[in-house]
């Protein structure tokens, strides 16, 4: 685990140096609540410090309800307000409402999971007045891979890797695109852990940027029936 850790931390450190950036930190809390086979509830807490590794500068908080049409398929409905600060002042607040499914499959011991996301965002500039508005769409292709165990249970160490890109109506019509691998630990049916790399390119009309963040996140799930049917690894979103 500590080998891993430093490998990671130099990955970021050499990506940082080729392009003139900085390492920005990336942390999440999750809670998810399964009431049965079929319903769930999620609650995400996010803070990340982008200008500056131990200054935050823009939280999430966030969450939703899904419903498992099957161990495959699941429809998601979300809600979330977003802050951003510069130079410590509060710079923007948004407010977003999302659709999203999840198509999941399975090759050998290797997850897939297969997500879409259609977001409405609505901005507001409180040192301005200003408001705005606009919509965007995600896709993103999740591996999970069990190292020990033949699915993520208690006791399990896994690696994690995703692809994502946004897109818009708006030019640039291509927004964002992510890039994240990682590790992490199931402690118990209750607990889990996940840490990674995370490099993120913006596209904007006034110029392109890289960002690379270090991830952590810690990651609880109260199961009312003890089904333990684990449908994804939350990740960084």
């Amino acid at each position: 685990m500590k080998k891993l850790l430093i490998l990671f931390i130099l990955i970021g450190y050499f990506a940082s140096a080729q392009t003139d950036e900085h390492l920005s930190s990336f942390n999440m809390v999750s809670f998810t609540y399964k009431h049965d086979k079929k319903w769930m509830a999620y609650i995400e807490l996010q803070d990340r410090a982008i200008e500056e590794f131990s200054k935050p500068d823009y939280y999430e908080v966030k969450g939703g309800i899904g419903y498992n049409i099957d161990k495959n398929n699941q429809p998601f409905i979300g809600i979330g307000r977003y802050g951003t600060y510069k130079e410590s002042k509060f710079y923007q607040e948004e407010f977003r409402i999302w659709l999203q499914y999840i198509f999941s499959q399975k090759i050998s011991k290797l997850k897939i999971d297969h997500r879409l996301r259609a977001e409405k965002r609505f901005f507001y500039f409180p040192q301005s007045g200003l408001a705005d508005n606009t919509s965007r769409f995600r896709y993103r292709m999740a591996l999970t891979l069990p190292l020990n165990k033949d699915k993520i249970e208690p006791n399990t160490f896994f690696l994690n890797a995703f692809e994502e890109v946004f897109a818009g109506p708006n030019a640039p019509n291509f927004k964002r695109n992510r890039l994240f691998g990682g590790f992490g630990y199931q402690l118990n049916d209750y607990i889990g852990a996940n840490m990674g790399y995370m490099w993120q390119r913006e596209f904007a009309n006034s110029g392109n940027r890289s960002l690379h963040f270090l991830y952590f996140a810690l990651n609880f799930t109260f199961d009312r029936l003890k089904y333990n049917e684990m449908h994804q690894i939350p990740v960084a979103d």
